[in-house]
């Protein structure tokens, strides 16, 4: 997600801004980088039939009075027959369900016919490095004999999808934009109106400038599949969003698509397992392909207040690895780094998951400029350079996601990993030294180089020496792990059973001891755990 959010929860809140410029103006906006959807607030309803995602029970609270947009899961058949008997217009069929367009005044009758077991909300979705390759060490890996005898992991042969805006066609990406579609307009070319999947697609796999410089991206060989969701304005539909991965599951053979990129999120309006979105995430983590996902833009509110709970969707899903932002203050080496105030804190809403899994740089990312795109026009002081070197300065934790997204193509050029394989490698080759906590930095920040010689040695960035945290943690269900038993030692897997050692103090405000009850987040307004389910042990 690229900085730029929404003043007002109730309309679409756009990727993350940048964080240079600190105008209010851009924090209204963001820089409609990260697919962000309407942010609703919590609200009771009667008990319904089906199971109703919370924007569609406030749009019947508050009286449904226009047409609405919703994602019904079911068999096409049992669709159509459903779209006969309520007068409603299908507009997109997705895998086990459909995207349709619902009457005023018929959404309570959808929601309690005995058909229906569960509907979601259509939401609008707004899209949320010389110093930055040095600072994770892929500079390191780009040069042969980072280790003895290996050659340069450059991302050759990996396929990233790219869903977002569209990628433009520059010379740093010539011959490597493997295939572009446009899933907001089945007759569109793909192209990047708005500006944002072309600064993405660069951060991932953009080349150098020109026959003698350094590339742009972390993996400046991988392949581009440019999946179009979001307009010139960086805003689209969640079904457009699913519609794109299901795409790129069923073509991850023919271009060889080993990485998902998702710098853009919708608000958490109900469960990972009911949420459409999470669900097509999952089926790209069972089909073998890692999904990345920006953490979200929501670290503090409108006065400067710290948030718990913005982790946008899907990056609340277990089955993405969820990435927070670092600021590394324009500098190579890590000793100043610090995560920044907007990156999305968790727990996950509605399940209380663990969230972010990693942080990488995200704050004042220099990556490619689409010509004429909306955001270069609208902000032309995110403008960088000019000419055939211009470039475009964006922060947001859409940036940090695309870094490890690049970070994930290199290690997939040199083995092929699982998303498992992968969420290991880079997890427990991180640098855990922020001092923000688990909920902020996740295991902590990016380690490339570390992740790539896998050997648990420190290594050096920049001059520094840098050690390992070995911090490893998953939200994935116990039985995706191949486990029914969590064990806390110098690797953490997080599941459904978790054993946890001597008393821990987390961050600034999580506190872990020895009580039945653990306490989380400010001890004032939330409880966290049940004695049940934690067990506290050696």
């Amino acid at each position: 997600m690229t900085t730029l959010s929404s003043s007002n929860p109730s309309h679409p809140v756009v990727p993350c801004r940048d964080a240079r410029t600190q105008r209010p103006a851009l924090i209204a906006l963001g820089v409609m980088l990260a697919v962000v959807l309407l942010w609703p607030l919590a609200a009771g309803a009667a008990p319904r039939h089906a199971r109703v995602s919370r924007d569609l029970e406030q749009k019947l609270e508050a009286g449904d009075g226009s047409d609405t947009k919703v994602i019904v899961a079911g068999t096409r058949s049992g669709i159509t027959e459903l779209a006969a008997r309520h007068g409603l217009t299908v507009r997109k069929w997705l895998k086990g369900g459909a995207a349709l367009t619902v009457p005023a005044g018929f959404l309570a009758r959808v929601a309690d016919d005995e058909a229906v077991d569960q509907i979601s909300g259509d939401l609008p979705v707004i899209a949320h490095m010389a110093v930055t390759n040095v600072a994770i060490g892929a500079d390191q890996l780009h040069q042969d004999g980072w280790a003895p005898g290996q050659s340069a992991l450059t991302g050759t042969g990996v396929g990233v999808a790219v869903i977002d805006s569209g990628v433009a066609l520059l010379p740093e990406l010539k011959g490597r934009i493997t295939a572009s579609l446009d899933f907001t307009d089945g007759r569109g070319q793909g192209i990047d109106q708005n500006g944002h999947g072309t600064h993405v697609a660069g951060i991932i796999a953009g080349g150098a400038h020109n026959k003698n410089g350094d590339p742009i991206g972390v993996a400046p060989q991988a392949s581009i599949v440019s999946l179009k969701v979001l307009d010139e304005k960086g805003r689209g539909l969640a079904s457009d969003v699913i519609d794109a991965i299901d795409w790129a599951i069923a073509n991850r053979e023919a271009f060889n698509i080993q990485v998902i990129n998702l710098s853009l999120g919708a608000p958490v309006v109900q469960s990972w397992r009911d949420d459409p979105l999470d669900q097509a995430v999952e089926r790209a983590y069972d089909a073998g392909i890692t999904v990345v996902a920006a953490a979200g833009n929501f670290g503090k509110d409108q006065n400067g207040n710290r948030v718990r709970g913005g982790i946008t969707a899907p990056g609340n899903s277990p089955y993405a690895l969820t990435v927070g932002a670092i600021d590394t203050h324009r500098t190579p080496w890590r000793s100043d780094d610090t995560v920044a105030e907007y990156s999305s804190r968790g727990p996950t809403l509605i399940d209380g998951l663990i969230k972010p899994d990693i942080a990488a740089p995200g704050s004042h990312i220099d990556s490619l400029l689409a010509p004429n795109s909306w955001i270069a026009r609208t902000y032309p002081e995110l403008v960088v350079g000019s000419g055939k070197d211009a470039m475009l300065e964006l922060s947001g934790t859409s940036m940090a996601a695309a870094v490890v997204s690049g970070a994930t193509a290199l290690l997939e050029s040199a083995h092929a990993l699982s998303p498992l394989a992968t969420r290991l490698a880079l997890q427990s080759s991180t640098e855990y030294s922020l001092s923000a906590g688990l909920l902020a930095e996740g295991s902590g920040s990016l380690n490339v180089m570390a992740a790539a010689t896998g050997t648990g040695r420190s290594t050096s960035i920049s001059g520094e020496e840098i050690t390992q945290s070995h911090i490893v943690f998953s939200s994935l269900p116990a039985d995706s792990l191949g486990m029914s038993t969590v064990i806390w030692g110098e690797t953490v897997i997080w599941g459904e059973t978790v054993i946890w050692g001597e008393t821990v103090i987390w961050g600034e405000t999580v506190i872990w001891g020895e009580s039945a009850t653990v306490i989380w987040g400010e001890a004032e307004s939330a409880t966290w755990g049940e004695a049940q389910t934690v067990i506290w042990g050696e």
